[in-house]
């Protein structure tokens, strides 16, 4: 909580923290619904991967501007970096192996490169 006496641009920021934590906080919800009741596996990756990150990116954009630390906002920066970078890939592999292992339905995939 913020001091009475507290400028206004600290109230700003802390109300927009909080605006951009509860943003994420939605969309994060929103991927674990469309993990538990999208109906195919590669619609269920869609749902874990795109407003999962983007939800954590609020999160973190949130917290950064709730605690207005230069290393906490260094290490929020590390943790968004690794994410841009792993959960693609992991996507990616993860597809895959549903593809080779035939658990992806191939009628709904509109073009199949991995096919020999």
């Amino acid at each position: 909580m913020t001091p009475p006496d507290a400028s206004p641009w600290v109230t700003a920021a802390d109300v927009l923290g909080m605006a951009f934590l509860a943003a994420g906080a939605c969309l994060s919800l929103a991927a674990a619904i469309g993990l538990l009741r999208f109906p195919d596996l590669l619609s269920r990756m869609h749902a874990g991967a795109k407003p999962q990150v983007l939800g954590l990116f609020l999160v973190l954009l949130g917290v950064g501007l709730r605690l207005r630390s230069g290393g906490a906002t260094a290490i929020l920066l590390l943790v968004a970096i690794f994410q841009m970078f792993t959960v693609p890939v992991g996507t990616y592999m993860a597809a895959r192996a549903a593809h080779r292992s035939g658990q992806a339905r191939r009628e709904d995939m509109v073009v199949d490169e991995l096919t020999d």
